[in-house]
């Protein structure tokens, strides 16, 4: 793919938005296909974009939430030179963990930015008219449930633009018993992705993955490349994953535009 960097940008061009890619989007090989599908949608709507690729570092979330203070400011105060460095204006990530702390924690230090999550992105593109789906969907008659990521719900009380998207798909959306403010965490928050569990009865997203299986959901839409393989390893645990599939709103987008 033609993917256009920062660097080669020539001088005085400015691109309508940096697509911050995070970790988990660049290196994960599952989240590496969310990234290919986001990137397939803003090259077919020939929106004007740019990664830093190689200049994109980690934004220091992981290590704030497990408490290195220290490091995430170093992360930060690094990626804030390279973002000002380019002018950077507006920012849209797949990652609500990029999300949160791009759009209300970098400022403290220095890194004023207008950052969107990608779900909040897609909606307004279907609102402008700019993004359309096919008639005869490909998700037509499927069952779609969606999970709150916490970053993006709770954290940022983003709720009706990741169902708005899924309803243009003309599927069925049904709900988990706990969702939106009341949804329940994949087990992947506050840096938890990177450690073993404490000793209980479950995991959290082995009960989390039950809950969405129960709504009869032929696919789990998700919208944090956490999230995605939190429920992708509790829907294995159940042996399900040759009814049920896991999948990122963009990669349903992608899947479905004309």
């Amino acid at each position: 793919m033609q993917i256009p960097r920062m660097a080669d940008m020539m001088e005085g061009e400015a691109p309508e938005i940096l697509f911050w890619v995070g970790c988990a989007g660049s290196f994960d090989q599952r989240a590496q296909k969310i990234t290919i599908a986001f990137a397939t949608i803003l090259n077919k709507l020939e929106i004007k974009y740019a990664i830093l690729g190689k200049e994109e570092t980690c934004t220091g979330d992981p290590a704030r939430r497990a408490g290195n203070e220290f490091l995430f400011q170093m992360m930060a105060y690094n990626n804030i030179q390279v973002l000002n460095g380019y002018g950077i204006k507006k920012i849209v990530t797949a990652c609500p963990h990029c999300f949160n702390i791009l759009k209300n924690e970098y400022a403290e230090l220095g890194g004023n930015y207008e950052v969107i999550h990608h779900t909040t992105f897609l909606q307004q593109l279907i609102d402008e008219g700019k993004l359309k789906l096919k008639e005869s969907g490909s998700f037509k008659g499927r069952r779609i449930t969606y999970h709150d990521s916490c970053y993006l719900g709770r954290a940022n009380n983003i709720y009706e633009a990741p169902r708005k998207v899924l309803e243009l798909l003309d599927a069925e959306l049904v709900e988990m018993k706990r969702c939106r403010s009341k949804g329940l965490c994949c087990g992947a928050g506050g840096a938890q992705m990177f450690k073993e569990e404490e000793k209980g009865t479950t995991r959290v997203n082995f009960e989390r993955s039950e809950e969405a299986i129960e709504t009869g959901a032929n696919i789990i839409a998700a919208a944090c490349p956490f999230c995605n393989t939190m429920l992708t390893d509790g829907v294995k645990n159940k042996e399900k994953e040759d009814v049920v599939k896991v999948m990122d709103i963009a990669e349903l987008i992608a899947a479905s535009m004309e």
